[in-house]
Parts: structure tokens; sequence; C-alpha cells
């Protein structure tokens, strides 16, 4: 049964067949009459996907149809929507839902609500136990609260990763002080690195980019970066003591990550700030490491729909893109993309596009 009651995916069946994927039809929780339908036009390939369908994440309610950069178009809107209307061109990132009546939903942080946050794809909606289903999809249902107006200048391609990529990096910025008259920190040009650079620079810091070698020296001048330190040299960390005033850390590996010194370069209660999240264990952090600057170390979940939405404007503002390719949607192209992902060879997103030729109208 086709849409509305269902819409039609790309699922992968466990981590033991993760580059398989199934074109099947899934149900759609019931409409709400704060819901909005999306019929999705492009998604963006997250380096989460992979780790979700891969199994490196641990346990999933599988069969999964992942994807959370989703942008598309608006064509239901419930009864008492006031916050998109019907034919907008909307985006979704990683969350449809929160309870909206917890400390965190109203101080605007409704990304670590604690009672009802619904991730965009593997999470059970408690009234019905349907698991959520993502965007290498023909349509995903979404409470508006999460569902996102697109600036007119932004191509629906290259603003598709800032969804889940760029809010990721984008809230810890803003959150942490950058801006004019601080030096900021971005570890690993990749796909979360590469807007981290995009946003530092954008909000007026001092940015630098930091890598293991100089291979992307000439990409991270070009996305914004002052200055850069590739780490596989002698001594990278000595000129750079107690002078940063915030590092984001978007390195999705931690194999040899020498974390000591990484921290000996934040100013006096600098912030450290995590936003890869690694399959491996990680580092050891020992108070010693910690004492002689003060340094605060911290995390981040997303961003709120405040956060989102100066996101893309300033993205529309300052014309700050993605680096993505196109990949159209089909079984055969989704099974090397993600292995593509997988072993990072990708410069620096890649967006699915194509949605009309595998689901019609």
């Amino acid at each position: 049964m086709p849409y509305p009651e269902e819409a039609e995916g790309f699922q992968v069946d466990s981590p033991d067949s993760w580059t398989t994927f199934h074109k099947r039809y899934f149900p759609l929780n019931p409409f709400g009459d704060y819901d909005v339908d999306v019929k999705i036009e492009a998604c963006g390939i997250c380096g989460s996907d992979v780790h979700i369908i891969s199994g490196g994440w641990g346990k999933q309610h599988f069969p999964l149809c992942v994807g959370h950069e989703i942008v598309g178009t608006a064509i239901r809107v419930g009864p008492k929507v006031t916050l998109i209307k019907e034919g907008q061109r909307v985006g979704v990132g990683a969350q449809v839902f929160s309870c909206g009546e917890c400390k965190q939903c109203k101080n605007d942080n409704e990304t670590y609500c604690q009672y009802k946050l619904i991730d965009t794809y593997g999470s059970k909606w408690p009234e019905t136990g349907l698991v959520s289903q993502g965007g290498y999809a023909s349509h995903i249902r979404v409470h508006e609260w999460w569902v996102f107006p697109i600036p007119e200048k932004l191509e629906t391609t290259i603003v598709a990763p800032m969804l889940c990529a760029g809010i990721t990096v984008f809230s810890p910025l803003v959150r942490n002080g950058c801006g004019p008259g601080k030096k900021v920190g971005i570890v690993g040009i990749g796909g979360l690195g590469h807007f981290g650079l995009q946003f530092a620079k954008a909000l007026g810091a001092e940015v630098w980019a930091i890598s293991r070698t100089r291979a992307k020296e000439e990409d991270a001048r070009k996305l914004g970066a002052d200055g850069f330190i590739a780490t596989a040299e002698e001594g990278w960390e000595k000129p750079h003591r107690c002078t940063f005033d915030l590092i984001v850390n978007a390195a999705n590996s931690t194999k040899n990550f020498d974390l000591a010194k990484y921290l000996s370069m934040m100013d006096v209660h600098g912030h450290w700030i995590n936003v890869g999240l690694p399959e491996e264990e990680g580092q050891v952090i020992k108070a010693q490491h910690l004492i002689s600057n003060g340094v605060l170390i911290g995390a981040t979940h997303l961003g709120s729909r405040r956060e989102m939405l100066q996101m893309l404007q300033l993205a529309a503002d300052k014309n700050l893109k993605a680096w993505a390719e196109e990949v159209q949607i089909n079984e055969e192209n989704l099974a090397v993309a993600v292995q593509r992902m997988k072993k990072g060879d990708v410069r620096y997103r890649m967006t699915l596009t194509g949605y009309d030729k595998v689901f019609g109208n």
C-alpha cells in the first residue's frame, strides 16, 4: 500500500549484509495534527548511516532505511501546523521528535530531551512500536518543529549534508563563543571538519585546521583556514601551547591520537569539544592533562531549531556550501557509496539524488 499509509525506501536487513539494500514499502506512523509529510528529493549520506548499518555503533532495529540529511517538498501539513506551508522546500535532520514539555525542550536544548527523543531512523515510536525510517526513501513524516524551511539561495544537493554534519559542528561553535578575536581549531578535515572550517571562518574567528599530514592543506585553506597544523610533524603542538580558545574535534578515529598534546594547546579554561564518534574505545583522560590550563572537555548532540535556522541563513548569506558529489539513488550505487564512506574515500560528502527515477510521483 503506497503513500500516504506507506513510504517506499531502501532498507538494510542486518550488519552481516550492510552493503545490500532492498527496495520495499514500510508503514508510516499515523498522521498527527502537527505533522508534515515531505516528498524527498535528496539526502546526504552521513558517516552515521555507515556506523549504524555496519554494526559499528552496536545493536539496532532492523530492517532499517537510513538517511537523515533530507531535502524535499512539504506535500501535506497537519491542521495545527504553523511553521511550515504546503509546497515549501524543506529539510529534515537527524531528529524528528521531542516531548516539547521538559526543561531541555523549553530551553533551546530539545536535542537533549530525556523523555521522548525520536531519531530520524532507528527509534521506536512508543505509541505504535513502529521503527522510524530515514531518507533513503520516497517520503518521511515529521513533527513540524523538526522540519526546516530552506533558504532559496541554497542548492538542494549542497545544503542536504548541512542538516546533520553541518549542524553538528555549527552548534558547538556558536555555543562555545566562536567569533572575532577567538582562535579556533578544527581537528579532522572530513565530512564534519570541512563544515567546521567554513562556519568558524564565517563567524569571524581565526581558524586553524588540524590534521595528521599536510595532504589536505590546500583544501583546508580554500575552506577558510588561516593556519594549518600537521600532527605527524615533530613538536607540532609547541608553538600553540595555551593559545586556542576552542577546538572542535571532528576526527573519526582515535588511532595514534595523543590527546595530551592537543589539550596542551588550549588557553586557560578553553573548550575542547568532541563531535566525531569513532567506533574505537577512545583516549584515556588523566587529570594531569587538564590542570596546567584548566581545559574543559565536552561534547555536543546536533543543534536546536533556532541554531539550524541560524546556520542555514548564515550559509545563504555567506555562500557556504558542502563539497558534495551527487550519487543517483539505487541499490548498486548505495552499495558502492557506503563502502566508500567506510574507507573515507570521499571529499567530503555525498548527496543522493534521482529520487523521481526510482520512486516516481
